[in-house]
């Protein structure tokens, strides 16, 4: 988050030039060893430690005054929102040259440095187009569980394979934020659409001490640029809320990535061609039932009166794509996150009643490629399944991983309409991890009263019988005899009942009587499920969910520039990487 340099510090190579007997120096934003696209628009900020004068300050970048290096002035702020310190802040700053920068800044005192480098694409645009697919959440065991249910298996052979899994390109990749070793979908998401580090909860800024959300440090992402400089279109899809924090990281900036009204208008002002997904709380009125915003304002007619075709259905979203004189395309199926497909297809849980005719994230795809390829300029767009993650956090493994076949077919959607071109770059990665991992199977017909012995291990496991998929590509049932015995390795306490969840999503722990902030085991499903086992959590009981890992996650990809991905990567090369292709920078 912040970089706070005590008088030995080491800061990445650079000792920063602290007079005997100081506590502490500045905090300066971009932090240190940040990678930044020529070209690209950032906020600088230097933070002080105490009130000090404007006449006192020296703040350079290679030697020069930072108002000559960027050609504009700064705004010193003698006691930023009140507090007792000082800060000087420059935005939209832009290096246009690549090469070693060396910003400096004393307050008389103290003396701090970070340093950056600036690169930009090695040479010409490649890449016409840009699909990224985050499967949110998506862990490796979500994948084989996927191939295993959708594809099938046999004598230790699949019958076929995934779309995901014949991509030639693949990387590890390391998620952590400027903060934690441990991320969030926000400053994970952000480092996919900026380069930039991050920390957990923020949407392209750098957590500064700025008491507003909306005022900390910016750094202009993926979209914007491919727009200014390229006139691309931007389409964004997604499974959860179109303001939730993935999708909302393709155009906002927010310290707060629960600031849904603020991202809601940020999305207006942004205008990519194609939004489409959950959230129609944040844009109804709030004389409308179900809305959660605290004005009056319609944000849909806003959208309209923008140019926008309004779909709320899967119908009229398909109707409205295939429109030739459609060019920007708002769809909006849902209050909140849009039904998992299991609930769905299947089931029929959730909010499906009252939301029958949710697109299929796969026709969600192909309206989006419908409209944003009449762009003879090239786009770039964002694919989330965001529900993997969604129940991966509540244990409910079967749910996470119809997401996941649910985010492969909307791949092979993707993949189908490239295959003739050799223009699109396409990549597919999880933000984060989760603690899942499959041990073998659980069957119903092994001796025992207790569910734990009739999981099957090695030669015991065999094979599940799930019946073939259909031709959506899912088994039509879950509640099989012989399944996959599936575990997490961070939990609360909750009840194990070793059986899918058919009467709704899994909710593992419930708050305490009088205790908010503290969860014991639901016990709903001991009373469901005599031979179920109570599981002691391994994380703090103010959690009623299981957290994200801090494991590294499996990137794949094709097309111009995917070959940038190789062996271990860091989550701001995605972002490079897609640059780079598409020639930015230069």
């Amino acid at each position: 988050m912040r970089r706070l340099l005590a008088t030995t510090a080491l800061l990445g190579g650079l000792v920063a030039g602290l007079l005997p007997g100081a506590a502490s120096a500045q905090t300066i934003f971009p932090i240190n060893r940040a990678e930044i696209l020529a070209g690209s628009r950032f906020d600088v900020k230097v933070e002080f430690a105490g009130v000090v004068a404007r006449d006192a300050l020296r703040v350079t970048l290679n030697g020069k005054p930072l108002d000559e290096a960027f050609g504009k002035a700064a705004e010193f702020v003698e006691r930023e929102d009140g507090q007792a310190a000082s800060s000087l802040v420059l935005r939209d700053a832009v290096l246009a040259t690549p090469g070693r920068y060396v910003l400096q800044a004393s307050d008389g005192q103290n003396t701090a440095s970070v340093s950056w480098e600036v690169y930009a694409a090695p040479g010409q645009r490649r890449a016409q187009n840009v699909i990224l697919f985050v499967g949110d959440g998506m862990t490796v065991a979500n994948v084989t569980a996927a191939r295993i249910l959708s594809r099938g298996i046999e004598e230790g052979r699949y019958r076929s394979t995934l779309a995901m899994d014949n991509l030639p390109r693949m990387a590890t990749v390391g998620t952590s934020g400027s903060d934690s070793i441990a991320t969030d979908s926000a400053n994970s998401a952000a480092a996919y659409n900026t380069g930039h580090k991050s920390a957990v909860n923020a949407l392209n800024v750098y957590a500064s001490r700025a008491r507003g959300t909306l005022d900390h440090p910016k750094v202009e992402t993926i979209a914007s640029l491919v727009r200014r400089q390229l006139g691309m279109s931007i389409g964004i899809v997604t499974t959860a809320e179109i303001q939730d924090a993935t999708p909302a990281a393709v155009f906002a900036h927010t310290r707060r990535r629960n600031d849904y009204i603020p991202i809601t208008d940020q999305l207006l002002a942004a205008q990519p061609e194609v939004v489409m997904g959950g959230g129609s709380a944040s844009f109804l009125p709030r004389s409308t039932p179900g809305s959660r915003r605290a004005d009056e304002r319609n944000m849909i007619d806003a959208f309209r009166q923008a140019g926008y075709v309004f779909g709320d259905s899967a119908e009229s979203m398909t109707a409205a794509a295939a429109d030739p004189n459609t060019r920007r395309l708002l769809g909006l199926f849902n209050l909140g996150n849009m039904d998992g497909a299991l609930d769905r297809f299947y089931l029929r849980q959730g909010t499906v009643g009252r939301f029958p005719n949710q697109p299929d994230l796969t026709e969600q795809t192909r309206a989006a490629l419908q409209v944003l390829s009449r762009n003879p300029a090239g786009f770039f767009l964002m694919v989330e399944s965001g529900s993997i993650d969604k129940f991966n956090h509540p244990l409910d493994w079967e749910r996470s991983v119809y997401e996941t076949i649910m985010l492969d077919n909307a791949l092979k959607v993707a993949l189908d309409w490239a295959a003739n071109r050799d223009d699109t770059l396409i990549v597919v990665v999880p933000d984060h991890n989760h603690g899942m991992s499959i041990t073998g199977t659980v069957d119903d017909n092994r001796p025992g009263t207790e569910m734990r012995e009739k999981v099957g291990v090695y030669e015991q496991a065999g094979f599940p019988n799930y019946p073939a998929a259909d031709a959506r590509g899912y088994p039509p049932r879950v509640d099989v005899s012989r399944r996959l015995a599936v575990f997490f390795a961070n939990f609360p306490d909750y009840y194990e009942t070793f059986r899918p969840h058919l009467e709704g999503p899994n909710v593992p722990a419930v708050a305490q009587q009088g205790q908010a902030n503290r969860f014991m085991a639901n016990e709903r499903y001991r009373e469901a499920n005599p031979g179920g086992l109570l599981r002691e959590g391994n994380i703090p009981r103010s959690n009623a969910q299981a957290v994200h890992t801090v494991d590294d996650v499996i990137l794949r990809a094709t097309g111009p520039g995917s070959e940038r991905f190789q062996g271990f990567v860091d989550n701001t090369m995605v972002f490079r990487a897609m640059a780079e292709a598409l020639g930015l920078g230069r």
